[in-house]
């Protein structure tokens, strides 16, 4: 369960640390902090039963440079991205360099605890990722072709306006097709449908091995 996993905080602001510490702490979690992912490295801390929370851009290494540090190492451990720039192409990098979860800032005690609780049930469930992905390939399928080529302008970083242009329709068009296809993936932020693609992107990659 997530009160019995150390969360591992990594962003080079401290009031950020200070302030995820403390809330994981009221929530009966283990925490520690990092100022720096050379720090964390550095720390060599056990990672048996542990998730990751890391800002995206930091000084030195990156969030995302950390977890390719972490793969060349054989260290396997779930990654929770953070970012203020709300960046899509950097969301889809992060996740496919294995991010478990990407979140932009600023963002709520209950989005954070939320993702934190999911990595610990998947950790629990070998299979849920499996059920997430056959889930995601299921909800995709319920979109138009109108609402997936709106989609894939979303997850590409396009904005509004370019992708209106792209498909020669209004921009007014675009947000209700955008809507339409982020309640059908049940997607409460464009970050969750960009995991939601990128799950499903590696499930057919994963497919044609």
């Amino acid at each position: 369960m997530a009160d019995e996993m150390t969360v591992h905080v990594i962003d080079d602001d401290d009031a950020v640390r200070d302030s995820l510490a403390f809330l994981l702490d009221c929530a009966g979690m283990k925490a520690k902090t990092y100022a720096s992912a050379d720090a964390f490295l550095k720390a060599r801390p056990p990672l048996d039963h542990a998730c990751l929370v890391t800002d995206v851009r930091m000084p030195g290494m990156s969030g995302i440079e950390l977890m390719h540090a972490l793969g060349s190492r054989g260290m396997h451990v779930p990654v929770i991205v953070i970012t203020g720039h709300g960046d899509v192409p950097l969301a889809i990098q992060a996740m496919k360099a294995g991010a478990a979860e990407f979140i932009e800032k600023p963002f709520s005690d209950e989005t954070i605890l939320g993702a934190i609780k999911s990595v610990a049930a998947r950790r629990a469930d070998a299979g849920a990722l499996d059920a997430e992905r056959l889930q995601v390939l299921e909800r995709l399928a319920t979109l138009s072709q109108r609402e997936r080529e709106v989609l894939d302008g979303l997850v590409a970083g396009h904005a509004n306006k370019v992708i209106a242009f792209d498909l020669d329709i209004s921009v007014r068009t675009v947000e209700v097709y955008r809507a339409n296809a982020m309640a059908k993936l049940h997607a409460r932020s464009l970050s969750e449908a960009v995991r939601m693609m990128t799950i499903a992107e590696l499930a057919g990659r994963t497919s044609l091995i």
